[in-house]
């Protein structure tokens, strides 16, 4: 499944995999390509699947002219190795019934690479929250009992919010109760694999629209950042509320290209 760019293939032992689920918004996807582009993580390699959609592209991180011309893929591998973190990125949907043996392919793939925890970056229709929902904050976690031992202390000083557990077909009152993550694409398939096959997973994801989900991008990396602590505030201006968080050159065409000026 994973083809490394040169031989030999790295050494993944200890590492934390950040990897987006392709959901509502694509909040994933952005928060991905934001701490990519933030912490000029180099491609190791990629995903070789028939299970994702086809896609072709120039490099989203480009820089300069020279690398601007460099090709992209469907599902990409990224390094950093002085922070002990590695960043799948997907670029494109899941064919027709192929999500699940995906998830599978990825998980053998974490266990042979010995990678420390996967956490898995998300989001879900807010048109779906419940009231205990409205109420309170947008984010909301999900941990495997494989990884809730070591970092359960962690998240409670931070008073994060579990997603609640909802009756797994709404409207029967006798129904069992479960985690239901409406728009959240293979983030509920990721979580169940990873507690049937004990691997240390979380779940991070926040309550979305359809839209300019750029915020909700930034939002959900900085909601990431209070844990792993990835960047931290400049020391010169501690009062700085926003992150610098480097946004890719790629995005520039986000909304497309703009009205061709022959319209006028």
């Amino acid at each position: 499944m994973f083809v490394p760019c040169a031989e030999p293939a790295p050494e993944l032992a200890g590492f934390t995999l950040l990897m987006p689920s392709v959901s509502v918004g694509n909040v994933g996807q952005l928060s991905i390509d934001l701490i990519i582009s933030t912490l000029n993580m180099f491609k190791v390699g990629y995903f070789y699947t028939d299970c994702l959609v086809p896609v072709v592209g120039n490099n989203p991180y480009a820089t300069t002219e020279g690398n601007s011309t460099e090709l992209s893929t469907n599902a990409e591998v990224y390094l950093l190795p002085s922070k002990k973190l590695v960043a799948l990125q997907l670029r494109s949907i899941f064919i027709k019934y192929k999500s699940k043996p995906f998830c599978e392919e990825l998980l053998s793939w974490v266990k042979s690479s010995n990678c420390a925890r996967v956490i898995v970056l998300s989001s879900s229709h807010s048109c779906h929250r419940n009231d205990s929902q409205l109420r309170s904050t947008p984010f909301r976690y999900l941990l495997t009992p494989a990884l809730q031992k070591s970092v359960q202390n962690k998240i409670k000083k931070l008073n994060w919010e579990e997603m609640e557990k909802s009756q797994c077909i709404p409207g029967i009152e006798d129904s069992d109760f479960c985690v239901r993550i409406p728009g959240g694409g293979i983030t509920k398939t990721l979580y169940e694999e990873s507690c049937s096959r004990e691997t240390p997973m979380a779940i991070l994801l926040k309550f979305v629209s359809e839209g300019d989900n750029i915020p909700d991008a930034l939002d959900l990396v900085q909601y990431l950042n209070e844990w792993l602590q990835i960047i931290k505030p400049c020391i010169d201006k501690p009062t700085a509320s926003v992150l610098p968080w480097k946004i890719p050159s790629s995005w520039r065409l986000l909304f497309g290209s703009g009205l061709p000026p022959a319209l006028f």
